[in-house]
């Protein structure tokens, strides 16, 4: 088998064991605070803050883990560190099915932070294997399958947790996580990596990588732009199947946060091969100012929708924004990182998007508590648009980056 074929087979395997992973972790996000509530006799305002602490404490080990298992993963291979990491989700997973109080569920998605980095992780395995000028276009294929993934769990999970209940739906969701690891350990065939120059080193430490980080603006920010992206993007999540239960009421709750959790996901899957392929051709940095305005700007009106179906097509335009934010912003990154620190650079870079999901959820949780669920989408509109507006006037301010970076 060529190298081509290689790298082809790895994609697609890659893509299945994304969405499985993404299918089965989305599928539990529609009824977390669903389950804090059964797990207790709480007031609306204590089951939404949890719901915020719950949701983000996951992406605090996740912040501290992801640069760790990057370096590994550049130095001894990419695929143990999968199949690591979706073992230690499936146990995770398949814990909290057990849990009988809202600090065991705590502490538990605090331990699955740990191995919470298989998709970024997966991203970087095939990033050093593809071309940089489709880099952009592969990595947004690659992402239709946790968004895939992302699309259905949400759906099949609110139909099955109220068909079977919330706790068991854990259990069963932790197999099809361990399926993931099956699927990396019998398909992918990891390639050595090429350098891309002869005076690329093999290996970097961990202050050489730092200085190259710094010493690229553009890149610095980029990296830095993902936080308030996240921050925003996950502000809504835990508190979303409340807002539908606002809006719709209680007759099928956890379906039709489903399907408000999955709109953002159709739009997604529609755009981020092309957004990719989009930005492949006229620049990384240009497409990511676009997608942070329009992300920005169909935020807002969220906050005044009447019924559950404004919130779906909202949140659809939602996704098809920032469809392509992750494999833009991963492409920027292949282009300007060395090919032995690139593990590494996007572990800083998933390390520092674990933070803003640590942020949103807590800010979002706190926000809807004290001043309802309208102060969240006013809040997350205003730093998307500030996040563009930064990443602009960086783009601005470097004009000789950009064309170096666009003729790469």
């Amino acid at each position: 088998m060529s190298t081509e074929q290689r790298a082809k087979r790895n994609l697609w395997i890659m893509w299945f064991a994304n969405f499985f992973i993404a299918g089965s972790i989305t599928m539990v996000l529609p009824f977390i605070s669903l389950y804090i509530e059964s797990l207790g006799n709480f007031t609306d305002a204590y089951v939404q803050t949890w719901s915020g602490w719950v949701f983000g404490i996951t992406f605090v080990t996740a912040f501290i883990c992801s640069p760790i298992w990057g370096k590994i993963g550049d130095r001894y291979g990419r695929k143990n560190i999968l199949i690591i990491s979706a073992l230690g989700l499936a146990v995770s997973v398949f814990m909290m099915g057990l849990a009988t109080s809202v600090w065991q569920l705590f502490l538990l998605r605090l331990f699955m932070g740990v191995f919470t980095g298989f998709i970024p992780m997966s991203q970087a395995l095939i990033s050093t294997q593809t071309p940089k000028h489709i880099a952009g276009q592969v990595l947004g294929t690659l992402q239709t399958g946790s968004i895939t993934g992302s699309l259905l769990g949400p759906l099949l999970g609110g139909v099955i947790a109220d068909t079977i209940g919330y706790a068991a739906t854990f259990q069963y969701v932790s197999i099809t996580v361990a399926i993931s690891s099956v699927i990396v350990y019998l398909g992918i065939r990891e390639q050595r990596i090429e350098l891309d120059h002869e005076e690329d080193k093999t290996r970097y430490s961990s202050k050489e990588v730092m200085q190259h980080i710094f010493s690229h603006p553009l890149l610095l920010m980029v990296m830095l732009t993902s936080l308030t992206v996240q921050i925003a993007h996950f502000s809504i999540q835990p508190i979303l199947s409340l807002y539908v239960g606002e809006l719709h009421g209680t007759a099928n709750l956890a379906f039709f946060s489903g399907i408000a959790f999955s709109a953002a996901g159709v739009g997604n899957l529609l755009m981020a091969k092309r957004w990719g392929r989009i930005a492949d051709k006229i620049g990384y940095i240009k497409v990511l100012v676009l997608l942070l305005f329009m992300a920005g700007i169909v935020y807002f009106p969220g906050a005044f929708v009447a019924n559950v179906w404004q919130l779906v097509i909202l949140r659809f335009l939602l996704g098809v924004s920032i469809g392509g934010l992750i494999p833009v912003r991963t492409a920027y990154i292949r282009q300007e990182a060395p090919i032995a620190m690139q593990g590494e650079v996007l572990g800083y870079n998933t390390s520092i998007r674990f933070l803003g999901n640590i942020i949103g959820p807590a800010l979002g949780g706190m926000l809807s508590g004290f001043f309802g669920f309208s102060s969240v989408f006013f809040v997350t509109s205003s730093l998307l648009i500030i996040s563009g507006v930064l990443m602009m006037i960086s783009m601005l301010r470097h004009p000789n980056v950009m064309r170096q970076t666009h003729s790469a």
